[in-house]
């Protein structure tokens, strides 16, 4: 065994302003099984979390519901604190960073950061409701994209054609919370001077065994040029006040990553552990975060240099993960397939799906797609099929012949041998985030031990008093096999291998016993460990996940104004066409964009759609679309766009492609 190691986690911080859903699942379910095998493997490891409960829309959402932020953020913590013990998350320290520890450690970071240069302040100029009386988050605006002219678009980036620019540069803004046209107004902003840690960021990005498409990621905003962080929020503001900035707070990106510190902080005070030990620079403990690819951005740019500047250890490394799709498209609430941790309680057992996550996660970034009925056929083909099915074939002829007692000697110590020696590589694969790697080795171990049993058929030997003792051997190599398939997926299934250490009648399981065996032991009486999966109930789920959808409250309370009139001399400008998509592929380095190569009839087209979040590629090759054949073309980053195909968003989650029906050619006009 090696040696102990000492070993911080964190996940990223669930916003303390909705419901934990599928999608957070598969961070929290990843980092979990990844802590439950540094634990099981002799490690010193903690493991911490907290809500993230600061910022406008936690401020807004609690006045309209006529609470406090401190009573809606007490509410939506402890659901949170229970949905995570039912999936079996298993935490060291829960807490949020509306706490004195976040506050001290902030206010710490920040004036470490000022007297040692690294804050400017300099007066912006932003968006402010005259209605609400107060400045507007970049989310808070929405109106007219002015690269591609696309309406209802935020105020810091297009979700059409991906462009990012400033709230300012919308057309027809508005505010999302009144419909008022938002007023200029200039207040002073604190920056933080992220520039000036460029050498020393990219040292520990060659260091810190970033995943490669992380490192690309990077590399394109080193090649951008690193921009001052605007760190500050003007009141109304739910979070910390700057302490030398009256009327100011701290952006909640800036207190948010430092609630990982305050969080342990508070597991140090309440365990007598050392926080100074494990924070201070060159401390050999070991620390990762676990987050999606969505706040790269936040967690290797600006959290290291931010840790650096006010003389605390770096990060060991940040592990990234892709987002969620439901059966290959964006989770939908109209299809039911937006579905929240405690929806799924109702109707599943939580262990499916901490088993499904982990036989398709890796240590990449791409996404991880919840087939539904793939879901179903793995779980009941591997989980009831494969693995307790060795237990119920073995088991009751040990209980009832034997007096549940073990043989002293296997039937074939080879097979068993052979068994426990795949216990390095699968360690390997957990300790290296390769999960589903992992599950393929296990799942392989358990259909040579049906194998085994299918050939040796104990239930043959039954029948006969005269191979008792064989018989005795095999059910005993059965066990042990179970045990040690048990023991591999421990991680994965805490629950069910709890019940099965006490049908085993052992100590909780722990890596390195996968060298031995149980030997002459005394088992318990089996019992089911795991059901199939009842379609029925999957339906059920879905269902309920449509309904609840109308109880969700919406971000904003105004609809779209229609648009200013335009005469039918204006309309007639516009070239609309039908389309074929021949190809389509990803864009490497957007998160948004697809790649559509387009038939229009006499030629063909390359056109850059923001619609990745809807559709894969693959789903759109030989679709009919509606592309504005005579817009001029336009130069990204990604390259030349000679087009915009059409689609519908609004109010309800989703991008819709608008088509042509079945008889349409590519190149007809759509009039």
């Amino acid at each position: 065994m090696n040696t102990a190691r000492r070993i911080l986690v964190t996940s990223a911080l669930p916003y303390a302003n909705g419901p934990i859903h599928l999608g957070h699942l598969v961070e929290y379910i990843q980092t979990d099984v990844w802590v439950r095998f540094q634990k099981m493997s002799g490690h010193e490891c903690h493991y911490v979390c907290a809500d993230d409960a600061h910022g406008t829309p936690i401020m807004l959402r609690a006045e309209q519901e006529g609470l406090t932020p401190e009573q809606l953020i007490a509410r939506i913590g402890a659901e949170h604190r229970a949905d995570f013990a039912d999936f079996s998350i298993e935490f060291d320290n829960y807490y949020s960073t509306h706490s004195p520890e976040n506050r001290a450690i902030s206010s710490l970071i920040y004036t470490r950061l000022r007297d040692a240069g690294h804050i400017t302040r300099r007066a912006i100029r932003q968006a402010y409701d005259p209605v609400k009386e107060m400045f507007l988050p970049d989310r808070f605006i929405k109106g007219t994209c002015p690269r591609c002219g696309a309406k209802d678009q935020y105020g810091d980036n297009c979700e059409v054609c991906g462009a990012t620019y400033a709230p300012t540069d919308l057309l027809d803004p508005r505010s999302a919370l009144t419909g008022a046209v938002p007023e200029q107004r200039e207040s002073e902003h604190l920056f933080f001077r992220l520039g000036h840690f460029e050498p020393l960021l990219r040292t520990w990005i060659a260091e810190s065994a970033l995943h490669a498409g992380v490192v690309n990621k990077l590399q394109e905003w080193f090649d951008a040029g690193l921009q001052d962080w605007d760190i500050s929020r003007d009141s109304p503001y739910f979070g910390f006040e700057i302490p030398d900035a009256p009327g100011k707070y701290f952006y909640v990106w800036l207190d948010a990553p430092i609630g990982y510190l305050a969080s342990f902080r508070n597991l140090c005070d309440r365990k007598g552990l050392d926080f100074d030990e494990y924070c201070r620079p060159g401390s050999d403990t070991e620390l990762y975060h676990f987050i999606g690819k969505d706040i790269m951005y936040f967690h290797t740019l600006f959290w290291p240099a931010m840790l650096k500047g006010a003389g605390f250890r770096l990060p060991t490394s940040v592990y990234v993960h892709g987002f969620l799709t439901v059966d290959g498209q964006k989770m939908s609430k109209s299809r039911g397939t937006f579905i929240t941790a405690r929806t799924y309680l109702q109707h599943l057992h939580p262990e499916y799906l901490r088993y499904y996550f982990a036989a398709k996660l890796s240590a990449g970034i791409d996404d991880l797609d919840l087939n539904l009925e793939d879901f179903q056929n793995r779980v009941n083909a591997d989980l009831v099929g494969k693995v307790v099915n060795i237990a119920s074939r073995c088991a009751g002829f040990i209980t009832k012949l034997f007096d549940g007692e073990l043989a002293a000697q296997v039937d074939d110590p080879a097979l068993l041998v052979a068994l426990q020696a795949a216990g390095d590589s699968i360690a390997g694969a957990y300790a290296a985030r390769e999960y589903a790697r992992a599950m393929r080795e296990i799942m392989g171990l358990a259909d040579r031990a049906n194998q085994y049993i299918d050939h040796r058929k104990p239930w043959v030997m039954a029948k006969d008093p005269t191979q008792h003792a064989t018989l005795h051997a095999v059910c005993t190599t059965g066990i042990e096999i179970f045990r040690l398939l048990v023991l591999y997926l421990k991680p994965v299934l805490p629950l069910m291998s709890a019940e099965a250490e006490a049908f085993l009648g052992c100590a909780p399981l722990v890596w390195n016993d996968h060298t031995r065996g149980l030997g002459h032991h005394r088992i318990n009486t089996f019992k089911p460990l795991m059901n199939r999966i009842d379609p029925a109930k999957v339906t059920a789920m879905i269902e309920d996940s449509k309904q609840g959808a109308t109880a969700v409250i919406p971000t904003t309370v105004v609809c779209d104004p229609i648009a200013p009139q335009i005469s039918i001399e204006d309309f007639a400008k516009i070239d609309l066409r039908v389309a074929r998509v021949i190809a389509a592929a990803h864009v490497e380095g957007a998160d948004k964009l697809v790649q559509l190569t387009l038939d229009i009839g006499q030629e063909t087209r390359q056109v850059f759609a923001g619609i990745k979040s809807a559709y894969e590629p693959a789903q759109l090759v030989g679709r009919q679309v509606v592309i504005v054949a005579n817009l001029a073309p336009r130069k990204m980053r990604f390259g030349i766009s000679e087009g915009m195909v059409l689609a519908a968003s609004g109010d309800s989650p989703g991008v819709f492609l608008i088509g042509a029906d079945d008889g349409a050619t590519p190149g007809m006009r759509v009039k």
